[in-house]
C-alpha cells in the first residue's frame, strides 16, 4: 500500500461545472437509432416505437444533452426526408456508413424522444452536400413560432409549438478525408461564418459550435482551428474537439485489427491518455485565445468536446463498411472492459478539471455504436462497463469544480515523464453543502491509502455515498447474461474526521466519495 493526499479549498476554484459536460451522441449509424432507441414491436416499445428500457437506462446514465443526427451521417443528410408522415418518407443510401436509411426517425420523433428522456437536444446542420440556405430553412422549421411556410409545415406535421433547439453544430469533422464533401480550413471557415450568420438571424438566442480538428493527430491540427476561427470567431460560441482512445500502439495495427499483444499499449500507457486529453484541451484553448488576441477581443470561445470515447476493437473491416447496403447493420459495436471504464473515469476528471473552458461534452455514442448501453433486437438492454463512471459523475458532478492539489508517487511514461498514480477531481455544491470527490488509483497492484483535506467546506461532515468500480480482471466485460459483472460496489471503511477523509482504494479502481456539511 502507498500513501497519497488530495487537498482542496473552497476559495481555490476552477469554474462552475456546466451540466452539459455530461452529454451523449445519437447518430443514424449502425444500430444506434434502429433497434437501439427505436424498435417498434419490441416488448418494451411505447406507442411511438421507442424502447422504454433504453429510455430508463439513458435516464439512469444522467445524460444532460444529446447531439443529433451526426456525425458523418450529417454531411449527407437531407432533413426534409425525416419529417411528415412516416409512410411517405423516402429511403436513401447513407454514403457515410454504406447503409440504407429508412428515415422513420427524424427531427420531430427525436424531439419526442428527447422530451421523454428529459434531455436537451443539440442539432447539427449539413455543411457537406448542403449549405447556408438549407440550414436556415431547417432552423426556421424547428424554432420559428409560426406564420411562415416552414414553421407552418412543422405545425401541419403535428407540432404547433416550436422546438426551440438552442445548440447547433455547424457541420461535422469537415477536415476529415472520410467526410462527405470535405472542406479546406478556408472553405469551411467561410461557410461556417455565413451559415452561422443566417442561423442567428432566424433565432438570435442560439449557440453555435464550429468544427475543430477531427483528432489530435490530424495533419492540419492547430492550423485548422486557427484558420476557421479567423473567419468565424465573431459568430460562433464554441470550437469542437473529437478524440477516440485506442490501446493499439500504431494506427496500422488498429486498421488491421491486430491480435498481436506486442501491438497493444501497456495499461499504464493506455491510461496516460488522460493526460494527453488535458494537453489537447490546453492547446485548443491557446489557439482560440490567440485568435481573440489578434482581434483585440475580450470574447472567449469555449470548447465543445462533442465526440469522445474508447474505440479501437471495432475499427476495421466490416465494423466500418458493411456489404450490401443493409438497414441498421452491426457497426462499431465495441465491447468495453474494466480497463476501459478506468480510462473513461479518468478522462471525466480531466473534463471537469477544465470546466473553465470545456462547457459541453458528448460521450459517443449512446447505444450499441461505441455506446455505454447495449441492446439486442427484441431482447435485453444492459449497461456496459463504461456506463458506470459516467453515471456516477453525472449524478454527483454539480456545483463548482475546486482546484485539486495532489501528492502521490507515480510511474514513468516515455513521452510525458512521471505520471501520478492519483487522478482526481472535486466538485462542491455550495447550495446543498455536498462535495463529491472522484478518484482514480492508477496503480495496478497496490492499494492507495488516501487522505483528503476539504478545507473551508464545513468542519462537521457526514458521508453520503462511497462507491468503487474495481475488478480483479481488467479484461472483464458485461454481457446480456452477466450484465453486472463489472459494476460499482460499496467502498467501505471511509473515515470522516471533521474536514478530513481517509479511504483505502483498491488497485486499478475508480472511486466516488460524497460528503455533506452537517446542517445546524
Amino acid at each position: 500500500m502507498f500513501q497519497a493526499q488530495l487537498t482542496v479549498d473552497r476559495d481555490f476554484t476552477i469554474a462552475p461545472l456546466d451540466r452539459r459536460l455530461f452529454g451523449v451522441f445519437v447518430e443514424h449509424m449502425g444500430r444506434c437509432v434502429y433497434t437501439g432507441i427505436y424498435e417498434p414491436g419490441h416488448p418494451r416499445a411505447d406507442e411511438q416505437g421507442f424502447r422504454q428500457d433504453v429510455i430508463e437506462l439513458t435516464t439512469e446514465l444522467g445524460a444532460t444533452i444529446v447531439r443529433y443526427p451526426g456525425g458523418n451521417f450529417m454531411s449527407g443528410y437531407n432533413w426534409e426526408d425525416g419529417v411528415g408522415p412516416q409512410a411517405d418518407r423516402p429511403t436513401r443510401l447513407d454514403l457515410a456508413w454504406f447503409s440504407t436509411e429508412t428515415n422513420q426517425v427524424g427531427t420531430n420523433e427525436f424531439m419526442d424522444w428527447s422530451r421523454k428522456v428529459g434531455i436537451e437536444p443539440m442539432y447539427g446542420v449539413n455543411l457537406g452536400t448542403r449549405g447556408p440556405d438549407e440550414a436556415r430553412h431547417y432552423i426556421e422549421y424547428c424554432n420559428h413560432p409560426g406564420g411562415t411556410k416552414l414553421s407552418d409545415w412543422r405545425q401541419q406535421h403535428g407540432y404547433a409549438e416550436p422546438h426551440n433547439i438552442k445548440f447547433w453544430c455547424l457541420g461535422n469533422e469537415m477536415d476529415g478525408p472520410w467526410q462527405i464533401c470535405r472542406k479546406t480550413a478556408e472553405e469551411y471557415g467561410r461557410i461556417a461564418l455565413e451559415t452561422g450568420k443566417l442561423l442567428k438571424m432566424v433565432d438570435p438566442t442560439i449557440e453555435l459550435a464550429a468544427c475543430g480538428s477531427s483528432a489530435h493527430d490530424m495533419p492540419t491540427y492547430g492550423s485548422w482551428e486557427n484558420t476557421v476561427l479567423e473567419h468565424a470567431f465573431d459568430v460562433v460560441d464554441y470550437i469542437s474537439l473529437h478524440t477516440y482512445f485506442s490501446k493499439y500502439s500504431t494506427l496500422a495495427a488498429m486498421g488491421q485489427g491486430s491480435q498481436n499483444p506486442d501491438d497493444l499499449l501497456s495499461t499504464g500507457d493506455y491510461l496516460a491518455q488522460i493526460e494527453t486529453t488535458g494537453h489537447f484541451i490546453d492547446e485548443i484553448v491557446a489557439v482560440a485565445d490567440a485568435v481573440a488576441a489578434r482581434k483585440h477581443s475580450p470574447k472567449r470561445v469555449m470548447l465543445s468536446f462533442d465526440e469522445w470515447n474508447v474505440w479501437y476493437r471495432a475499427r476495421h473491416g466490416e465494423h466500418l463498411k458493411p456489404a450490401g447496403w443493409p438497414v441498421a447493420p452491426r457497426l462499431l459495436e465495441e465491447v468495453y472492459n474494466a480497463e476501459d471504464a478506468l480510462l473513461i473515469g479518468g478522462v471525466l476528471t480531466t473534463l471537469m478539471n477544465h470546466a473553465d473552458r470545456v462547457k459541453v461534452a458528448c460521450l459517443a455514442q449512446l447505444v450499441n455504436v461505441i455506446g455505454p448501453i447495449m441492446t439486442e433486437p427484441g431482447g435485453a438492454a444492459w449497461r456496459q462497463t463504461i456506463f458506470h463512471p459516467f453515471a456516477q459523475a453525472a449524478k454527483w458532478g454539480r456545483g463548482t469544480v475546486l482546484r485539486p492539489l495532489l501528492s502521490s508517487p507515480g510511474y514513468a511514461h516515455a513521452k510525458l515523464g512521471e505520471l501520478s498514480y492519483l487522478v482526481a477531481s472535486v466538485v462542491d455544491d455550495a447550495e446543498t453543502g455536498t462535495t463529491a470527490v472522484f478518484v482514480l488509483n492508477r496503480h495496478l497492484t497496490e492499494a492507495m491509502d488516501l487522505r483528503i483535506n476539504l478545507r473551508s467546506l464545513g468542519h462537521e461532515r457526514e458521508l453520503i455515498e462511497a462507491q468503487q468500480l474495481h475488478h480483479a480482471d481488467l479484461s472483464a466485460t458485461n454481457t446480456a447474461d452477466h450484465p453486472d459483472e463489472v459494476a460499482p460496489r460499496a467502498l467501505t471503511g471511509v473515515v470522516v474526521d471533521g474536514e478530513s477523509l481517509r479511504a483505502t482504494l483498491q488497485p486499478a479502481s475508480w472511486n466516488v466519495i460524497v460528503t455533506r456539511a452537517r446542517r445546524a
